[in-house]
């Protein structure tokens, strides 16, 4: 099979959808792999790394979208991407189709096949391929909201750790998954009073058992948020519901109620955002304000971190593609229940159910997909 890699366009976007040691697999098996020159030099990975793994290396990002039968990205194709696609060609890349209708009208009408990372799943029904990513920007989270809580980006002018005879700034996480957790782990590490919400108690005690008194928490409710918002220094926003948009957690009354000069990193930003006032942003204009309140809401966080955070997400998709490119996206999807799930549009037909619901459109199951 030809495999192509294009190199990301999107803003400030520095990853790359493989690395040269996973080509060198590829190749090993006798496919073909087609990298867009300077593809991976954001994360530190030339051309020449590339060829000596066995890729060729392609002028144009339209050359590598009109040879491979399946592309590999890391983010979304944007506005020109999607025109490249055509019908019987496969995309692997994140999606995060349910709060973005254009894209996934574009996807549909292309006809492409499109496995989304987001949606693929393991054997406890976790997601092995947003996990890596949610890491990286859960630990991300709190040294971002340690920035802008300093004085001249006019905000409170607090520091993390507080000092001797005062006390450190008060951090509130909402979601208790790998986000919620990675950041716990370095604002409890830099000193903060860290509280996370949740909606599973198991979750909650797994937290509890992990950090004991370091971190507190609490069931996310309406009331429990508002107040704790209100009493914030920094929200750190991480909820989720696979596929589709983000819990809407923080109300506009809330933000309008948080303290002067508080910070919202909305995590949770690239499935919809947790906060009523939350809007993306990008990596060279990361943050706006809304009643006084600074918001971060960049959709791509791990993007500023591009050589640990391409051979993570790496890590995670390699069994993934050798088994898409072995064995065709219809046998490898057949055989694996985790990557069928990743299915989210076929042959301009939606075929996960979060997304359909979430945008009102019609939904068809995989199942019927890979009968026909």
């Amino acid at each position: 099979m030809l495999i192509g890699v294009p190199k990301e366009i999107k803003e400030s976007e520095f990853r790359v959808g493989l690395v040269p040691e996973a080509i060198a697999e590829l190749t090993r098996r006798q496919h073909r792999v087609l990298v867009e020159t300077q593809a991976g030099a954001g994360a530190g990975l030339s051309d020449e790394a590339y060829r000596a793994a066995g890729a060729d290396i392609a002028a144009t990002a339209g050359e590598v979208f009109e040879r491979a039968k399946l592309i590999v990205k890391v983010k979304e194709p944007l506005g020109h991407e999607r025109t490249m696609l055509r019908r019987g060609q496969v995309l692997f890349t994140y999606l995060h189709l349910a709060p973005d209708r254009p894209l996934t009208q574009d996807l549909l009408a292309s006809g492409v096949t499109a496995i989304a990372y987001e949606t693929v799943t393991d054997n406890s029904d976790a997601l092995p391929l947003l996990v890596p990513m949610s890491e990286i920007a859960g630990r991300m989270a709190p040294q971002i909201g340690a920035h802008w809580l300093e004085r001249p980006h006019g905000t409170r002018g607090v520091l993390i750790a507080g000092a001797a005879g005062v006390l450190p700034a008060r951090i509130l996480i909402l979601g208790g998954g790998t986000v919620g957790t990675n950041a716990a782990l370095i604002a409890a590490g830099l000193g903060a009073d860290v509280v996370i919400l949740g909606r599973s108690p198991e979750s909650l005690r797994r937290i509890e058992n992990r950090f004991g008194a370091r971190v507190r928490t609490g069931i996310t409710s309406p009331e429990t948020v508002d107040t704790l918002c209100r009493e914030s220094d920094l929200v750190i926003a991480g909820a989720l519901v696979p596929g589709a948009t983000a819990p809407r957690l923080i109300t506009e009354q809330t933000v309008r109620r948080m303290q002067p000069g508080s910070v919202i990193i909305d995590v949770s930003i690239d499935q919809g955002g947790c906060a009523e006032t939350s809007r993306p942003t990008s990596h060279l204009q990361p943050t706006y304000r809304v009643h006084d309140v600074i918001h971060y809401c960049v959709p791509n966080m791990p993007g500023a971190v591009p050589r640990t955070s391409t051979f993570a997400l790496n890590a995670a998709t390699r069994p993934f593609v050798i088994s898409l490119a072995d064995k065709g996206w219809q046998a490898a999807l057949r055989e694996d229940r985790n990557l069928r799930n990743g299915l989210n549009i076929h042959d301009g037909r939606l075929t996960c159910r979060a997304v359909a619901k979430a945008l009102t459109l019609p939904y068809t199951s995989t199942d019927h997909i890979l009968a026909g």
